[in-house]
């Protein structure tokens, strides 16, 4: 069994992204189990500015992954381009462990856009609202966190266990048919996996 050794930028995703690849797992490749072991936070400016910590992190998740598995680097695109961040980023990155299979996927704007990718699917739980006649291009709200705790009947969302939960729950086709970023995410998926 392979495994997957991810980067991450929040605590958020510390929590949420395990869940999800099992999801992801279960959903594309269920005959190739996937281990998920904890995800390796990062501070963004840090891990893209600073060479030493680029280097470590990256060695650090390659001696996490095995000699079989792979390295994810998850990080929010915020206002970059995620097509050509993480161009840079995988090019920077197969440099430092040219003997591990990366993936680089940025999130388009912040994770919380796939939340918001796959809405419909998530009106009811924990307090959160979506109604059906509502639109929303779910890469375009420069401030996800803030587009979904104003959904929220008690206008707080909290990074740390509604992520976790929404992202246990969210309908992961309706967040592929509504997030270019995602769609990302499960090709790398199904092209590491392999």
């Amino acid at each position: 069994m392979s495994g997957v050794a991810a980067i991450v930028e929040g605590d958020g995703e510390v929590a949420s992204l395990p869940i999800l690849l099992r999801r992801l797992n279960q959903w594309l490749t269920p005959e190739r189990p996937t281990q998920v072991p904890a995800p390796i936070r990062v501070h963004r400016d840090r891990f893209l500015n600073r060479e030493e910590e680029f280097r470590r992190h990256l060695l650090l998740a390659a001696a996490k992954c095995g000699e079989q598995g792979w390295i994810l680097v998850l990080l929010d695109a915020d206002d970059d381009c995620p097509a050509q961040l993480g161009q840079q980023i995988l090019e920077r990155a197969r440099q430092v462990v040219p003997h591990r299979r990366i993936s680089v996927v940025l999130a388009n704007r912040e994770y919380e856009a796939w939340l918001i990718a796959g809405a419909r699917s998530l009106s009811g739980q924990r307090g959160f609202s979506f109604g059906e006649a509502e639109a929303i291009d779910a890469e375009t709200p420069r401030d996800a966190k803030g587009w979904i705790k104003k959904h929220m009947a008690s206008r707080s969302y909290g990074e740390t266990t509604d992520q976790p939960a929404f992202s246990s729950r969210v309908d992961l086709q309706q967040v592929f048919e509504g997030s270019r970023s995602f769609r990302k995410l499960c090709s790398e998926w199904k092209t590491q996996s392999a």
